[in-house]
Parts: structure tokens; sequence; C-alpha cells
């Protein structure tokens, strides 16, 4: 995978809260890659992966929805959640839609 931005933030609004993208990165077959890095001391409370809440991923969303307006013709894209709990790293492809 290429990364193409790190940090790709946007607002809603004066007062609501808007999105950010921590990676996005172009995959070998072309899929645009929306990735949240969430990371936990440990697992407990479910851990890293677990933290990413539909509040969370519908702010994911709308950062990406506003990064999706650059193209002309939308790329395939998927949301991952790269999961770091303590010394154990997990990368869990297509974590959730939009």
């Amino acid at each position: 995978m290429v990364l193409e931005q790190r940090n790709y933030r946007v607002a809603r609004g004066p007062s609501a809260r808007g999105g950010e993208i921590d990676l996005v990165m172009r995959d070998r077959d072309g899929t645009l890659v929306f990735v949240e890095v969430r990371q936990r001391r440990s697992g407990d409370h479910g851990g890293a992966a677990a933290s990413v809440t539909f509040a969370k991923q519908r702010r994911l969303v709308l950062a990406a929805q506003h990064y999706l307006l650059r193209f002309a013709s939308l790329p395939p894209c998927r949301f991952d959640v790269l999961a770091l709990d303590g010394e154990q790293v997990e990368w869990l492809q297509a974590a959730f839609e939009a």
C-alpha cells in the first residue's frame, strides 16, 4: 500500500464535531483505504478495535465523503482499523462499511 494522506481533517461546523482520518492509503488494486489507528495499553474493556464506536464510524465516513469530493469518478473504497493493544497489532480490513 502507498500512503496518500495523513491526518486528514474536516470540520462539520463551528459547534459540531467533524471527522479525521488517520491514514488514507492506496492498495495495489487501486482501492482507496481509509485507516483508523487505535491504541490501547491492554485489551481490557474490549481493546482498541472496540473503541471504534458507531459515532466514530460516522465521523470517519463524513471525512471520507469530503475527501472523495476531489475525484471525478469514485475509486473503490474501504474502511480499515489498525488496532494496537499493548504489544499486539491487528489490521482489520473492511472493519465496517459506510
